[in-house]
């Protein structure tokens, strides 16, 4: 990987490791979201897809999560820049728009675990995994606040 490259690359320029290494590791993607289909209004749970880790926080079968969950969302430097329901820490995010990684992100404190160490993760929140989940309304009761 080049030196820095997330100050100087663009997300379309990245190669593959580059843009792997963006991801922090905190795993709030890989939570299910709620949206309200009269106001688009975005509310977050604390419910994990199938395949998430909670002790890792990554996915189980990232190569295969396709296969197992058609409904996965790749990350592309195109949809980076749309998805609404990206946490606000996102370093895609943040470096799509042109702001900086935060402190306790892995490439600036060298850390893989700084993430988890800054309580910026999903470890230790997951209170369901989606397959547990009977019914659409179990996931109201799992609902926390996007920055949590």
């Amino acid at each position: 990987m080049r030196d820095r490259f997330w100050e100087t690359v663009p997300l379309e320029e990245m190669n593959p490791a580059e843009w792997e290494a963006l991801c922090d590791g905190c795993g709030k993607c890989c939570m299910s979201k709620l949206i309200d289909e009269d106001t688009d209004e975005i509310y977050y749970t604390s419910v994990a897809c199938r395949l998430f880790d909670a002790g890792t926080c990554r996915c189980s079968d990232y190569a295969n999560r396709f296969s197992h969950v058609p409904d996965c969302v790749q990350l592309t430097p195109e949809n980076v820049r749309t998805i609404p329901w990206l946490p606000r820490t996102c370093a895609y995010q943040l470096v799509a728009e042109g702001r900086g990684l935060y402190d306790w992100h892995p490439l600036i404190s060298g850390e893989p675990d700084s993430v988890h160490d800054a309580s910026m993760s999903m470890r230790g929140r997951v209170t369901a995994f989606e397959q547990d989940l009977a019914h659409e309304g179990e996931f109201l009761d799992h609902m926390v606040e996007e920055g949590m």
